[in-house]
C-alpha cells in the first residue's frame, strides 16, 4: 500500500529544515536530553494527548502519578493516565512495522478503558467529534486487510521515515482500527516510528504544538480532496515536527554530568569495546583529562570494564 499524497515543495522545503535541525540535535548531544527535561516533556506528551480525548488531569497530577503519589480525579481519567505512563516507558518495546506490536499497545492504552483492548474491530461504527458525524469509517470486514497493506507499507516502502509516520497516522484515522482510543493510539505509534529513526523524538513534545492547533489539526484531514489524499495532513505534520526541534534548540544547552556522558555514548557504542579516543570523538569540546575522569567514574560505577592501561587502555560497557 501507498497511500495517495503529492511531493509539494512546501513538504520538500520541510523535510530539508527539519533534517538540518536534526543534525542540530545530535552535534548538541540533544538526541537524548537531560533526565529533566526527558521527564517533563514526557508529561507534557502524554497530558496533551489524552486531553484531545477528553481526559483533563493537569500536568501536576500527572507528574505526581510518575513519582507514585496518590491523585485525586474521576477514576477513568486516573486509569487512562496510569496506562499512558506505562505504554510510555515501554516506547522500546514496540516494533513499528509490527501489527501484533501495534495491538499490543492498544491493550497497554485501553485496558480497564473499553471491552476487548487490542482486539480490531469487525463491525461498523460512525466517527463522531462532538454532537456532528464526521464519517463511517470502512467497514470492520476489511479493516484488517486494510491494516495489513497499511503495515506492509510501514515495513517495505522506501519512503523516509518523516513521510511514512505522518502517512500512517493520516490512514490510521481513516481506518479507525479499534472501537476506541485510536487517537492516542495514533499519537504514540507515529513516535514509535520517529524514535526508530531519530532517538530525539522519543521525548520531544510534538502533540502539545497540536493540542494548541486542534481545528488546523482535524481540517487537515479533510482538506486536499478529502480522504484518500494525505497531502495537506503530511504538510501540517511536518510543520508541527519542525517547530516542535526548533523549541528544543532554543533551549539553553545542557551541561552534561559525567555519568549523563557515558549513558549516552553507551546508547550509540552498545557493547563494542571503545577506547578514550573514541569518546574523545563524540565530545569533541571536552579536555583529554575529562574523558580520562569520565571513564574512570564508569569503571568506579561499575558501568565500564577496563583492559589495559594508559593509552592502551579499552572499555566495555558491562551488561546490565
Amino acid at each position: 500500500m501507498r497511500a495517495p499524497y503529492t511531493i509539494t515543495p512546501g513538504i520538500l522545503a520541510l523535510v530539508a529544515d527539519i533534517s538540518e535541525k536534526i543534525g542540530e540535535v545530535n552535534a548538541n548531544h540533544l538526541a537524548r536530553p537531560p533526565a529533566e527535561w526527558r521527564r517533563s516533556n514526557r508529561v507534557r506528551t502524554i497530558q496533551s494527548s489524552l486531553e484531545m480525548d477528553g481526559v483533563l488531569l493537569s500536568t501536576d497530577q500527572i507528574a505526581d502519578m510518575l513519582e507514585k503519589k496518590q491523585v485525586f480525579g474521576p477514576a477513568g481519567s486516573i486509569r487512562a493516565i496510569k496506562n499512558a505512563i506505562e505504554v510510555y516507558d515501554k516506547l522500546h518495546r514496540f516494533t513499528p512495522a509490527s501489527l501484533p506490536s501495534f495491538q499490543r499497545a492498544h491493550k497497554l492504552l485501553m485496558t480497564g478503558l473499553m471491552e476487548s483492548p487490542g482486539k480490531i474491530r469487525t463491525r461498523l461504527i460512525n466517527y463522531v467529534r462532538g454532537d456532528e458525524i464526521k464519517y463511517f469509517p470502512p467497514d470492520g470486514k476489511i479493516v484488517r486487510q486494510l491494516l495489513a497493506s497499511l503495515f506492509e507499507y510501514l515495513k517495505n516502502s522506501r519512503d523516509i521515515a518523516l513521510i511514512k509516520s505522518c502517512v500512517f497516522r493520516y490512514e490510521l484515522e481513516f481506518i479507525h482500527p479499534f472501537m476506541e482510543g485510536n487517537g492516542r493510539l495514533g499519537r504514540l505509534w507515529q513516535t514509535v516510528i520517529l524514535m526508530d529513526q531519530h532517538p530525539v523524538f522519543e521525548f520531544l513534545p510534538v502533540d502539545c504544538i497540536i493540542k494548541k492547533r486542534q481545528n488546523f489539526y482535524y481540517n487537515s484531514f479533510g482538506q486536499a480532496g478529502g480522504w484518500g489524499d494525505s497531502t495537506a495532513f503530511i504538510e501540517f505534520m511536518l510543520g508541527v515536527i519542525l517547530e516542535s526541534l526548533q523549541e528544543l534548540l532554543s533551549g539553553p544547552v545542557p551541561v552534561l554530568t559525567a555519568l549523563e556522558r557515558i549513558e549516552r555514548f553507551g546508547a550509540d557504542i552498545g557493547t563494542r569495546s571503545f577506547s578514550r579516543k573514541d569518546y574523545l570523538k563524540m565530545y569533541k569540546a571536552i579536555s583529554t583529562a575529562t574523558a580520562s575522569r569520565d571513564l574512570r567514574e564508569g569503571v568506579i560505577k561499575k558501568i565500564l570494564k577496563k583492559d589495559g592501561d594508559k593509552r592502551a587502555a579499552s572499555y566495555c560497557f558491562i551488561a546490565k
